[in-house]
């Protein structure tokens, strides 16, 4: 049985002005429907939006350690309420309870570290060139912050803008992907019972063309976060610096990981695989493609079909090695591109089939899939899936993989596996992407230095997390004062 969940409005649950509903189902068993949601209209959105500002003098006035003390709070309430919070995360969207345990985990750890960063948020002193000036700066917050989150780490993306947000002194308005608003309603939750001000946090559910367009159009709204297709980012954009308004934008990845012959192959097969089948690669650092040197191909190719067909597929709640997709159109969409990669001439290795039988007929289940074969001009190899498909390309040696890792559109992630000192710190040095990882997956992230892509996917004007996301929220003022 299904609850029909309300926006979060200056302090008050609130239905719709539209008084229309939307349902949010299980996609491990799409009969079962796990919340209904307020189709909201842009006078819904206005309504959170004129809320944030009306709350944001006494925000911004509260010092930062009390800002702080709230955050903590709300960290330490989430932690408490872990189980129940991992369960919806799971239902919802399809994770392996164990994946969904560690992402709630990210959103806890992201509160306790900016509500200490809350504390140290003012400014600095810098000395002056004139012996009777003290020259200083101040920071602070920008106003109100309008956040539009995906669904595919829906709590930790929401609590890595949100968090640092609030620990500026900014105001709040959140819209969640509408695949994923019942664990960020839950998020909200936590803070109102850690005791945030009315209007502080906003929370307003329903389509982009609406909410969307309208906090990222609104000239009452200070700053937009956006994370989600390159497609949409690029709108969200235009309508935001139409008003001038600050922007940060991450919008997805195409990302390889090299293997160079001085890799271990068992490790490098864990390691890609880790990447690329993790949260059945519905990340934006998801490996999507395989560099692998000629000289250890083959056998890179033969072990990795041997441990993707070892991988069981099934209901996140079960804690299954791969959950399923999320909806129908991501599942079509992988399907697509099994279909399109065999099409380019690729060779596919094993999976990609729709799982069904057995209990799967109802869920967006599919088998993972290797390809080899590839060529980088491929659009298996270019375009982003965003599933459990793997490209796997042949190379002649590190400057041919250099080469074939840097021609995509896209710059999130990187990776590298090698045993070699001067590839390692070469590719550091050389790869296109914000993050590059060496010996590591391309995914999984640590919460106090920042995240950003270039080229495509990034609006490359701020980054996120650590010291940089409290950047993006805050504005400095340097003062002069001769005595």
């Amino acid at each position: 049985m299904s609850s029909q969940h309300r926006n979060f409005i200056d302090g008050d649950w609130v239905e719709s002005n539209s008084g229309e509903t939307f349902e949010n189902r299980n996609p491990a068993d799409t009969k079962e429907v796990i919340g209904e949601y307020q189709q909201s209209t842009a006078e819904d959105a206005e309504a959170a939006i004129e809320a944030a500002n009306e709350a944001a003098d006494e925000w911004a006035a509260m010092p930062g350690p009390e800002r702080g003390r709230i955050l903590r709070k709300a960290g330490e309430i989430l932690a408490d309420r872990k189980e129940e919070l991992t369960q919806t995360l799971s239902h919802e969207v399809g994770k392996t309870t164990s994946e969904a345990g560690g992402e709630v985990q990210r959103s806890i750890d992201i509160y306790a570290y900016y509500a200490a960063k809350a504390s140290d948020f003012g400014g600095t002193v810098k000395e002056s060139s004139s012996p009777t000036t003290h020259l200083y700066s101040q920071s602070e917050p920008v106003g109100v912050a309008g956040l539009i989150t995906p669904w595919n780490f829906p709590i930790a993306i929401a609590s890595w803008k949100m968090a640092p947000a609030l620990a500026a002194g900014n105001t709040v308005v959140l819209k969640p992907a509408s695949l994923a608003p019942g664990i960020i309603r839950e998020l909200v939750e936590a803070l109102e019972d850690a005791g945030i001000p009315d209007g502080v946090v906003n929370f307003v559910t329903g389509p982009g063309r609406s909410v969307g367009a309208t906090v990222s159009s609104s000239p009452d709204v200070d700053a937009v976060s956006f994370t989600g297709s390159h497609s949409v980012g690029e709108k969200v954009r235009k309508q935001a610096v139409d008003d001038g308004k600050r922007v940060q934008l991450e919008m997805g990845g195409k990302n390889p990981t090299v293997v160079m012959p001085s890799a271990d192959v068992d490790e490098a097969v864990d390691i890609v695989a880790g990447g690329c089948f993790g949260v059945t690669g519905e990340a934006c650092t998801a490996t999507s493609k395989a560099i692998v040197h000629e000289d250890v191909y083959e056998e890179f190719v033969e072990k990795m079909v041997d441990h993707v067909e070892s991988i069981e597929v099934g209901p996140g709640l079960e804690d299954y090695d791969m959950g399923p997709h999320i909806s129908e159109s991501e599942l079509d969409s992988t399907l697509d591109y099994v279909e399109i990669g065999q099409q380019e001439g690729a060779t596919l290795e094993t999976g990609g089939n729709r799982v069904t039988g057995d209990g799967y007929d109802d869920g967006y289940f599919v088998e993972p899939a290797v390809f080899s074969d590839v060529t980088n001009d491929m659009r298996i190899a270019q375009e982003e899936i965003f599933g459990p498909v793997l490209a796997i390309i042949p190379v002649s040696g590190f400057e041919d993989a250099l080469r074939q890792a840097n021609d995509v559109r896209y710059g999130l992630a990187a990776g590298l596996v090698t045993q070699d000192l001067t590839e390692a710190h070469e590719f550091a040095n050389r790869a296109e992407a914000g993050i590059v990882k060496v010996n590591e997956k391309t995914t999984g992230l640590e919460l106090h230095v920042p995240f950003g892509g270039f080229k495509d996917s990034s609006s490359e004007t701020y980054r996120e997390q650590g010291d940089a996301g409290l950047d993006f929220y805050s504005i400095s003022r340097t003062v002069y004062m001769n005595y």
